[in-house]
């Protein structure tokens, strides 16, 4: 009964008016980010983060996730019209989604991936409800040999995340642990890698680097592709005398879909670094293997674009567990959340819940109210979203350029902050092009400090001693738990990959 009082609770803070608004622009806004061909969840939240300097933190934070989880819905627009994932995450989508566009059957597709995201997310919100404040209640004795220990399960688990080549991972997150160390030292007072500017002895800033890595640097790659030079218009256009509506057998067929989706969605989102994209991968296959006719499957099969859906919607929602409750993104898109929060002075992790209940239980109800407009927006502004795809990219990037500019400088009026923010972009172009990981550098710029002062205050509890480490048994589980997710997430993605490689290969065929 708790649980409901919290969740009234934080539906009487989501449901004012200016909250109202915020939700729903950040709704909007995410599915625009994540119609548009290369951009993300992750460049979106980066690029507007700096508007919500100043704001009420309770809005601020539903906006934010109202664009993370509204750009999974949006992503799948182009995997289906344009054969073209909107971001990673719906790349899956793509493997029946575009086939059924190519018989006629756009409407219908996109009708379905609304109802399918609007489950997953649905599934999701409800199991944060009932096991957040689980996880809350088991980490609310963690002290700093555990925040420590919990830092660094994050930067590994998010290390590993980057694949085939983790050496480029781990420098990666040594490029921005070097840069966190920039700045006064809050122990000894002297200055690190200053260079004489005062405008550095507050550190580096974590907005101009997202900003330049997932916002610039995803613009610049686009230019290295060469979009720049040809419009984007539709492969497929949106016909409007074509039936709309999904027929009766499209729901029968997908009503389990939906379900096994969902659920397997949201516990592969749980762990840290497995993450939205390798759980609509892992839902692809495990439908295709249950299936009656899986050699259907890649043709323009529905439930190929059901099962994806469901699952990239329920892990976005089940990522949020570990960052609200232990401090730890799993993504690229939760590490600029990560980043959100600290910049309102607000510290994600065991007490985060109980010191701040009307802000996380009012971003819990509010993911609720969101998945209900996104449900609306994606279905009845289908048409819309049809002519953002079709804006070519040499009228969209002077766009991005010009927010991305005054987004920076409206922060701390810094002009070192904004030509650190075209450097970072330029590094986040390479970075994009050889393989690093952007979302680990920026990970490691937020927890290297935090992880730092921790391991301070471990070392003077424990006079010098890391025996302490492994004489506290919260601090032993969670060791525990880190080697089992080292072994746990590079398994996962290969599954992800194999069924990625087989299931694409099918398709074109």
């Amino acid at each position: 009964m708790e649980i409901f009082a919290d969740l009234a609770m934080g539906l009487s803070v989501a449901i004012t008016p200016i909250n109202i608004v915020f939700l729903l622009f950040g709704a909007m806004v995410g599915m625009i980010v994540g119609v548009i061909p290369g951009f993300g969840p992750s460049a979106g939240l980066a690029i507007l983060l700096p508007i919500t300097f100043g704001m009420d933190p309770i809005g601020a934070v539903m906006m934010l996730a109202a664009i993370y989880y509204g750009a999974m819905y949006g992503g799948t627009i182009t995997s289906i019209l344009l054969n073209t994932p909107g971001e990673s995450a719906t790349v899956a989508s793509t493997f029946d989604g575009f086939p059924l566009a190519k018989k006629g059957r756009a409407g219908p597709a996109l009708v379905m991936q609304a109802a399918a995201s609007f489950v997953g997310g649905t599934v999701g919100v409800i199991l944060i409800t009932i096991l957040a404040p689980m996880f809350s209640q088991v980490s609310r004795s963690f002290g700093p040999p555990e925040y420590f220990l919990l830092a660094t399960m994050g930067m590994l688990t998010l290390i590993v995340m980057i694949g085939a080549n983790w050496k480029l991972g781990l420098i990666s997150a040594l490029i921005g642990f070097a840069l966190g160390t920039v700045g006064v030292d809050l122990e000894t007072g002297q200055g690190r890698y200053t260079f004489g500017s005062a405008e550095l002895i507050g550190g580096i800033y974590f907005i101009p680097i997202a900003i330049g890595l997932f916002g610039l640097g995803e613009l610049y790659y686009a230019f290295y592709k060469g979009l720049h030079k040809t419009g984007t218009g539709a492969i497929v256009q949106y016909d409007k005398e074509a039936r709309f509506w999904p027929e009766a057998r499209d729901w029968i067929s997908t009503r389990m879909t939906m379900v096994r989706g969902s659920i397997l969605g949201f516990f592969v989102g749980v762990i840290p670094g497995a993450g939205a994209t390798i759980a609509s991968l892992m839902a692809y296959s495990l439908e295709r293997s249950v299936s009656k006719k899986p050699e259907n499957f890649g043709k323009g099969e529905m439930a190929g674009l059901v099962a994806p859906e469901t699952a990239n919607n329920a892990a976005s929602s089940g990522a949020m567990i570990p960052l609200l409750t232990l401090g730890i993104p799993g993504s690229a898109s939760t590490a600029v959340l990560l980043a959100a929060f600290l910049l309102w002075g607000l510290r994600p992790g065991p007490l985060f819940m109980q010191q701040n209940p009307e802000l996380a239980w009012g971003l819990i109800a509010s993911m609720y109210l969101g998945n209900m407009a996104l449900l609306a927006i994606s279905i009845f502004a289908i048409p819309l979203f049809v002519k953002i795809i079709k804006i070519p990219y040499r009228i969209l990037a002077p766009t991005v350029v010009v927010i991305c500019t005054l987004g920076c400088f409206s922060v701390n009026a810094s002009f070192v902050e904004t030509y650190l923010m075209f450097a970072a972009g330029i590094v986040g172009f390479f970075m994009r092009l050889y393989g690093f990981s952007p979302a680990a550098l920026v990970l490691a710029l937020v927890l290297g400090p935090l992880a730092e002062e921790a391991l301070r205050q471990t070392l003077t509890i424990s006079r010098g001693s890391f025996m302490i480490f492994v004489e506290r048994p919260a601090s032993l589980w969670i060791i525990a738990v880190t080697v089992v997710l080292l072994a746990i997430v590079p398994l996962i993605q290969r599954l992800g990959k194999s069924a990625s490689a087989g299931e694409a290969e099918r398709a074109g065929s």
